[in-house]
C-alpha cells in the first residue's frame, strides 16, 4: 500500500525525502507515480524532472473529493509504486482547520503516513514531538519514522535507544549533505525550469540506499490493485479544430496544472505552445490565449525587450479570447516594477502597474458577479492565490478602457478568515485574475471556459 510523506511542519524535508525514493526507484527501472498534496507548482515540478511519470496534486478544498480519489487511483493504477507527499504540517489545512490537509487526504484515500522529522538538536523530545502528531487523531495511521539532519553515529544510537518501545518503523536516517539540499527563493522551492541545475538521479538513489531501509520501504510504496474509482462525465462538447488554443509555457509561465492540457487534449482541441522568453508571436491559428502563472518580475527586462510577443499581444486582444492567471496577468499591463525599483514595459493590454508588496496566499471561496467568460452569475467556485506582487491601477486611463471595452469585475472572492471582495477583470473576450483555478474537476467551471473558446473569434488578427 502507498503512504503520505508527512512532517511537523514545512522544512522537515519532504520533498527531499520524497525525491531520494523517486531516483532510488528511478535507477532500479522501477516507474513510480508521485502526488503533490495542495495547490503546488513547484514541489510538484521538482517531482517531475526526474525522468519519472508528471506528479499529480491531490487537493480536497481546489477539486474535491471525488476529484482527488478518481485522480489517484486513475493513475497509481498504472505503476508499480506510487507514493504522497504532504504539504506544510500533517494537519495544517484551510484556515485553522485540519480539511484540505494532509491528514484529510490520507484519510480519504486510506493510506498510511510515513513521517520524517528534523532531528537537529533533540534526541528525547522528538518522542514528545512524534507521539503528539500520532495520537491527535485516531483514524490516522503513522506507520513508520525518518529522522532528517542526524550527523554522527552517537545521535544515531540515542534516537534508537528513545524510540525502542514505539510501534513505529525506523526506515531510516538522513545526514546533512548540501548535494540534496533544494534551493529556494520567495515563493519556495527554485523551479527546474528555472534553476538550470538538474537533480543529481545518481547521486540521490545511491544516498538513499545508504540512509534509507529501502527494502522495508518497499511495502509502503506499492500501488493499489483494485479499480475502486469512476471516472467524472463531461458532457460531449461541439469542438471546432479549426480554434486552436496557445498557451504560454516556458521558464517564464509554467504555473499550470497538467491535467488541464490533458483535459483540453481529450476534447479535441488543438493546442499550441507559445514561449514569450524566445520572443515569438502567437500563432496566426490560435483563436483563444491561456497565460499561466509564473515569474513575470523576475525576467521583466527580458520581456520588455520581446517585441514581438508583446506587440503580437496588443494585436490578439482585438480579436482573440485571452484567459490570464496571476503572473500571466501582469504582462497584460504598462509596467512591472522589479525588486530594485525598475519598470519595464509590459504589453498595456490593461491600464495598471505591477509591483512588490506583502504575500497574498491561500484558498479563496469564490462568487461570480456577472455573467462573464469564466464564471456565470452566482455560481460558486474555488480557487487560490500566492503571489508578492499587487496592482497599481491608472485609474483615469481605466475609467476609459472600462467604458470602451465595458471592464468591470468577473466575481468576488474571500478566504476563511476575510470578507468578500471584487477582484480581477474581464470583458467578452478576457479575463484576468490573481486566482489559480483548476479547470477539469469543475464541470461548470469547465463548461463556461470551453463554450468561450469555441466562439467564433477571428484568428486572423495581424
Amino acid at each position: 500500500m502507498p503512504c503520505v510523506i508527512s512532517s511537523p511542519s514545512t522544512d522537515s524535508g519532504k520533498t527531499t525525502l520524497s525525491l531520494l525514493i523517486s531516483c532510488w526507484a528511478f535507477s532500479k527501472g522501477i516507474k513510480m507515480q508521485t502526488f503533490k498534496v495542495g495547490p503546488d507548482y513547484l514541489d510538484q515540478q521538482q517531482l517531475s524532472s526526474i525522468g519519472q511519470p508528471i506528479c499529480r496534486n491531490l487537493d480536497v478544498f481546489l477539486s474535491g473529493k471525488e476529484w482527488v480519489q478518481e485522480c489517484f487511483f486513475k493513475h497509481s493504477l498504472e505503476y508499480e509504486f506510487s507514493l504522497i507527499e504532504g504539504a506544510m504540517g500533517l494537519f495544517d489545512g484551510l484556515g485553522p482547520t485540519t480539511y484540505s490537509s494532509t491528514a484529510n487526504v490520507a484519510k480519504l484515500l486510506n493510506l498510511p503516513v510515513i513521517f520524517i522529522v528534523n532531528a537537529r538538536g533533540q534526541v528525547a523530545s522528538l518522542l514528545a514531538t512524534v507521539r503528539g502528531f500520532r495520537d491527535f487523531d485516531s483514524e490516522l495511521t503513522m506507520a513508520g519514522i525518518v529522522f532528517n539532519n542526524v550527523n554522527s553515529d552517537r545521535h544515531k544510537k540515542l534516537i534508537e535507544e528513545v524510540f525502542k518501545n514505539e510501534d513505529l518503523e525506523i526506515l531510516g536516517f538522513l545526514p546533512s549533505d548540501l548535494e540534496i539540499t533544494l534551493n529556494k527563493a520567495y515563493l519556495g522551492l527554485i523551479s527546474p525550469l528555472d534553476s538550470g541545475k538538474e537533480i543529481d538521479i545518481e547521486y540521490f538513489a545511491s544516498f538513499a540506499e545508504k540512509n534509507l531501509d529501502v527494502f522495508s520501504l518497499r511495502k509502503f510504496l506499492m500501488s493499489p490493485q483494485k479499480k475502486i474509482f469512476n471516472s467524472i462525465s463531461f458532457e460531449d462538447f461541439k469542438i471546432d479544430k479549426s480554434k486552436p488554443i496557445a498557451i504560454a509555457e516556458d521558464k517564464i509561465f509554467h504555473f499550470q496544472y497538467p491535467e488541464t492540457k490533458e483535459f483540453l487534449s481529450e476534447l479535441g482541441i488543438p493546442l499550441i505552445s507559445w514561449s514569450i522568453y524566445d520572443d515569438e508571436e502567437i500563432p496566426k491559428e490560435a483563436s483563444s490565449l491561456i497565460i499561466p502563472g509564473g515569474f513575470p518580475e523576475k525576467y521583466a527586462d527580458h520581456i520588455s525587450n520581446s517585441r514581438k510577443s508583446l506587440n503580437s499581444l496588443r494585436k490578439f486582444r482585438n480579436n482573440g479570447f485571452i484567459y490570464a492567471e496571476c503572473g500571466g496577468m501582469m504582462i497584460l499591463g504598462d509596467f512591472i516594477e522589479d525588486e530594485d525599483g525598475n519598470n519595464h514595459k509590459m504589453s498595456g493590454v490593461l491600464p495598471f502597474r505591477s509591483k512588490k508588496s506583502k504575500l497574498s496566499v491561500g484558498y479563496r471561496y469564490i462568487v461570480g458577479l456577472n455573467n462573464t467568460p469564466i464564471i456565470k452569475q452566482n455560481q460558486l467556485i474555488r480557487g487560490h492565490e500566492f503571489h508578492y506582487w499587487e496592482i497599481e491601477k491608472n485609474l483615469t486611463e481605466l475609467k476609459l478602457v472600462e467604458q470602451q471595452n465595458k471592464l468591470s469585475s468577473p466575481w468576488k472572492i474571500k478566504s476563511w478568515e476575510t470578507e468578500y471582495k471584487n477582484e480581477g477583470v474581464f470583458d467578452n473576450k478576457l479575463h484576468a485574475s490573481w486566482i489559480h483555478l483548476h479547470l477539469p474537476s469543475s464541470p461548470e467551471l469547465a463548461k463556461n471556459f470551453i463554450e468561450t473558446t469555441q466562439k467564433s473569434f477571428s484568428n486572423e488578427y495581424y
